[in-house]
């Protein structure tokens, strides 16, 4: 589960050289890094890293309009007049802006806090992003210290705002948030998250200055940083909780019929019915278990399919005793893969990337794993972040699989590879549809065997676990938000057709009711990269080069899913022609 690299224009804003277009792209992308700091951080930019957003109403109101102004701008550009790249920049550009300016009507800036998402969670993460090479770069982080009592400020006025108005998370799914705010209410700065950039510093900074920078750092953290966390945990068990929703559905919301359909089609990239991706669900859940039983028949298991499911649940064979041990096989994995990789792609990326557990304080209500992106500067690897909270909700045969989804050949492999592509505009190496992103990372999991994975029943009931938990997001996340679905029996239907642990089972439906339609795309865009890979063996026969064809997916970065079907299609028809190369651009 998942944001790219900032390779600088060649022209800047304001150059006269700049065609038209070329200018939108530039002035679109400062103003968003200038508007968002903190992506700004994680991009690698660093011009921003003393400030934080600005979330008063009325800074949002003047980035809807800064929205509605570039798309207007954009829609005077005649795409008769570009070629190449510039044409497909324009359609792209076109798109986001489009779906953006449409989810206007749509108040989620009033729902800015999740079990999952949130300041309570950004900020340390934040903090652990930034650069500490030189005294400036302490100064910024010090004047973001300072700066996040405002933050606090707008943010619980903005869930105010959502109280007023009905725009609010349900409560059963938040009453996490507490528990992750709570550690961070120190006595003692020192034992804060937000500490650590002071706890080594680099040979260039001297004794004065780290004596001074401590102790602006510790008076910030006792100062401003956990009074303002204890006024938000405050806030969220006083008034937030109480005032949440007791439906689940988005259909519960305000406008909610609406607000799902345009979810829908901002993470899957797609205009598809909720009810015809519920039986895209049904379908791909019954053809997934006749391969489940077909592997448990391998593996010599005489039980039902519930009996299975319990054994890989509990047996202690699956299981790890400690949280060095799971960190150490997520990493004795990765690099497995990684010397299989040439056989597969002919293009690597040149950004590492690690594995590391997430902060403890974060465990209980995490996924299993997540991906967090590298920065196009070098100053920060790419990570793939291991929940090892619960070890009895940690089994060892589902591994491989998440492995190959949030490092490499899935996230890693993919979104730094994006951000090395010269050429593009910045928007398009940082872009995210969901749909590609995460379904480029399920298929991912498909390639564990010709990586030299799998080699036992057990990894590959996991990865078909996998595969079958994505399917199943289909069913239980449009039944929750259209059909009346309950979070109890979400939970027993992801139970009945997967190995997921019970743990496992609660925080993914939990996530499913706070982020409507996110965890569609997964499913739906595997299906379509998997569909173009059969399209192409078809048609090319014995000249299929996997090699090329996985080049050729990713060679123009995320696309939305119809916009990768045409751009496949040219390269299919050029490689069957014999005019490799010419065609997908």
């Amino acid at each position: 589960m998942i944001a790219i690299a900032l390779v600088a224009l060649a022209l800047t804003p304001g150059d006269t050289a700049m065609t038209p277009l070329h200018r939108l792209f530039a002035d679109d992308w400062q103003y968003r890094m200038e508007q968002g700091p903190e992506s700004a951080t994680f991009l690698g930019d660093h011009r921003y890293d003393a400030r934080l957003t600005d979330l008063s109403i009325a800074a949002i109101e003047g980035r809807h309009a800064h929205d509605r102004m570039v798309l207007a701008r954009a829609r005077a550009i005649r795409p008769a007049s570009l070629r190449g790249q510039d044409r497909l920049s324009l359609q792209l550009f076109l798109w986001e802006k489009s779906v953006d300016v449409e989810g206007q009507r749509f108040p989620t800036w009033l729902m800015p806090l999740d079990q999952l998402d949130g300041v309570q969670l950004a900020f340390p993460q934040l903090i652990a992003a930034m650069p500490y090479r030189t005294a400036h770069d302490y100064d910024n982080y010090l004047a973001r210290l300072n700066a996040f009592p405002r933050v606090i400020s707008q943010t619980i006025a903005l869930l105010r705002e959502g109280i007023r108005t009905g725009w609010v998370q349900p409560a059963f799914q938040l009453r996490g948030i507490p528990a992750q705010i709570q550690p961070q209410l120190v006595t003692d700065p020192a034992r804060s998250p937000v500490y650590t950039p002071v706890t080594a510093f680099p040979p260039g900074i001297g004794e004065a200055e780290r004596a001074r920078i401590a102790a602006a750092a510790r008076r910030a953290i006792a100062d401003s940083v956990v009074p303002a966390l204890r006024a938000l945990n405050e806030f969220v068990e006083r008034e937030y909780l109480p005032a949440g929703r007791n439906a689940p559905a988005a259909d519960s919301l305000p406008g909610g019929h609406e607000y799902y359909a345009w979810q829908i089609r901002r993470y899957t990239t797609l205009t598809l019915p909720a009810a015809a991706i519920h039986q895209i669900g049904l379908d791909e859940v019954k053809r997934i278990r006749l391969a489940m039983d077909s592997v448990q028949q391998q593996a010599g298991f005489k039980g039902t399919f519930a009996e299975f499911l319990e054994f890989l649940r509990t047996d202690p064979r699956f299981y790890v005793s400690s949280a060095d041990e799971l960190v150490e096989g997520y990493r004795d994995i990765a690099k497995k893969i990684d010397g299989a990789l040439p056989g597969q792609f002919a293009t690597l990326p040149r950004t590492p990337y690690g594995v590391r557990a997430f902060p403890d304080y974060e465990g209980p209500s995490q996924t299993t794993a997540r991906y967090y992106p590298s920065a196009a500067d070098g100053s920060r690897a790419g990570f793939m972040m291991v929940n090892t909270w619960q070890l009895s909700a940690r089994p060892t045969y589902e591994m491989e699989a998440l492995t190959l989804h949030e490092a490499m050949p899935g996230h890693h492999l993919q979104i730094a590879r994006a951000q090395e592509l010269a050429g593009l505009p910045d928007f398009r190496r940082n872009a995210g549809y969901t749909a590609f992103v995460e379904g480029w990372a399920l298929y991912a999991e498909q390639l564990g065997g010709d990586l030299g994975l799998y080699t036992d029943p057990y990894s590959r009931f996991g990865q078909l676990t996998y595969e079958m938990w994505r399917a199943c997001r289909l069913v239980i996340d449009t039944g929750i938000h259209t059909m009346g679905w309950s979070r109890d029996s979400a939970i027993a239907y992801l139970l009945a057709n997967s190995a997921k642990s019970k743990q496992d089972a609660a925080v993914e439906v939990d996530r499913y009711i706070v982020w409507p339609g996110q965890a569609l795309a997964y499913k739906l865009g595997e299906l379509r990269i998997t569909a173009i890979r059969r399209q192409a063996e078809a048609a090319l026969g014995d000249r299929f080069d996997v090699r090329r064809f996985h080049n050729a997916l990713l060679d123009d970065g995320p696309l939305p899913l119809e916009v990768l079907q045409a751009q496949m299609n040219r390269w299919i028809a050029a490689e069957k022609s014999g005019r490799p190369n010419g065609a997908a651009h």
